[in-house]
């Protein structure tokens, strides 16, 4: 799912299929290390966040700064804060973070696909919601390799008739 939607685009989606979901499915565990903190792993294109969430006020910890400041883009921040808004969740878990390769955007992917994950392992309950709403998917597109001949990917070497 693409960052472009508000909250009420995605609460209309999310509303109708969580009602939908089977009773009959067996129940998941809270998966939780001794400080009451649950991890995840985040990924897109080249980026690759590990992510720690706990009950707490709603900081966000990204790298050793905060949010707003490792991402100083409004869009950015937004989309790390998504799963929790959907969740009804909003500023009611600490994040601690740590992410590296790729850029501040693919940086940004990860982060919420990590953050998904962690809320489902910290609350079960929550996954067919962010589910529903695309969270928990690894956006899997990352750049095409450079074949021999070519000048990038696919461009060809400019023809020259003489």
């Amino acid at each position: 799912m693409s960052g472009t939607g508000t909250l009420a685009d995605l609460k209309s989606i999310v509303t109708p299929a969580a009602a939908t979901v089977d009773s009959e499915a067996p129940k998941r565990e809270p998966k939780r290390d001794a400080q009451g903190r649950s991890y995840a792993t985040g990924r897109r294109k080249d980026a690759v966040a590990r992510v720690w969430i706990k009950p707490g006020k709603g900081e966000i910890i990204i790298n050793g700064r905060k949010a707003a400041q490792y991402f100083a883009r409004p869009v950015l921040r937004m989309l790390i804060t998504q799963p929790f808004l959907v969740a009804d969740r909003y500023n009611q878990f600490d994040v601690m973070a740590t992410v590296a390769g790729g850029g501040l955007s693919g940086q940004a992917g990860a982060v919420r696909h990590g953050i998904s994950r962690a809320l489902t392992f910290y609350e079960p309950d929550l996954r067919g919601i962010l589910k529903v709403a695309g969270f928990l998917t690894r956006d899997s597109r990352t750049v095409e390799r450079k074949k021999y001949g070519r000048a990038k990917a696919r461009r060809s070497f400019q023809f020259s008739k003489r």
